[in-house]
């Protein structure tokens, strides 16, 4: 059975997408079997994973729908080693259709219980809005990885989240907690990022990966050609970093089951 976990965080420009489709590769290089699945509307973890959103036939949008299944709407990413259910603007669509249907929002949930033996782990890339995209991601997962800069407003996104987390748990999904928090972009010559990284350690304690995910100009560049930097760059700082990243996950999730 697959573990699925979603990337999430409330506040934008933080790096989950990085964050997604780096995890993605990297437990693909550890020999996992991985099903990317992007839930925002921009489509960039689809893009970032060597697909052309543009030249999809059928995309997550059409499985949420309830038009195709996974297994028809998965695009395999040789380059990158993992599957991809990919998104584009379509989507964005998706909030209004989904209003009035039934179960709307454990659409994805039912999807991916067809393909679930087929997979160690499935990633979800979520919009930055707690919306009826990331709810329905929310419903399916075991857990949620949130990705975070060791900023002063960092800590004010992760009040909203750890609430919201809280409401979905009481309402509507038992199995949901924060697996754990991913500190990205980090810069170790700044005094403020390693305040709030030792803040978080002592409030979160070990829900604080040990994995620190540096600034990296690789990491960057990555997207503009199509790849996670783990595949464009596997030697750079960035891309060693989420390789360590995916084996501390792998590790994580043996000892919790």
């Amino acid at each position: 059975m697959a573990r699925i976990f979603c990337v999430a965080n409330q506040k934008g420009g933080v790096g989950k997408t990085t964050t997604t489709v780096n995890l993605a590769a990297g437990l693909a290089k550890v020999g996992q079997r991985v099903l990317m699945v992007d839930l925002d509307p921009q489509g960039n973890a689809t893009m970032g994973s060597g697909v052309d959103k543009r030249q999809l036939e059928l995309s997550v949008y059409d499985v949420l729908l309830e038009s195709a299944s996974v297994s028809e709407a998965r695009i395999s990413s040789e380059k990158c080693g993992y599957d991809v259910l990919g998104a584009n603007r379509e989507l964005a669509g998706a909030e209004v259709e989904l209003v009035d249907v039934e179960r709307r929002e454990r659409r994805l949930k039912q999807a991916l219980l067809a393909v679930s033996d087929q997979y160690d782990f499935v990633l979800i890339d979520c919009p930055p809005s707690l919306s009826m995209l990331t709810l329905n991601g929310l419903c399916c997962a075991h857990g949620v990885i949130v990705p975070m800069q060791c900023e002063y407003f960092a800590l004010e996104g992760l009040t909203d989240l750890v609430n919201t987390i809280k409401q979905v748990h009481a309402n509507l999904n038992k199995d949901l907690a924060i697996i754990g928090l991913l500190r990205v972009m980090f810069d170790p010559r700044i005094t403020l990022q390693q305040q709030v990284s030792d803040q978080l350690k002592a409030h979160f304690g070990e829900k604080v990966f040990n994995t620190v995910i540096p600034r990296n100009v690789r990491l960057a560049e990555a997207p503009s050609y199509g790849l996670p930097g783990v595949v464009f760059d596997p030697a750079a700082k960035g891309s060693q970093a989420f390789i360590e990243f995916a084996q501390e996950m792998v590790d994580r999730i043996q000892k919790i089951s």
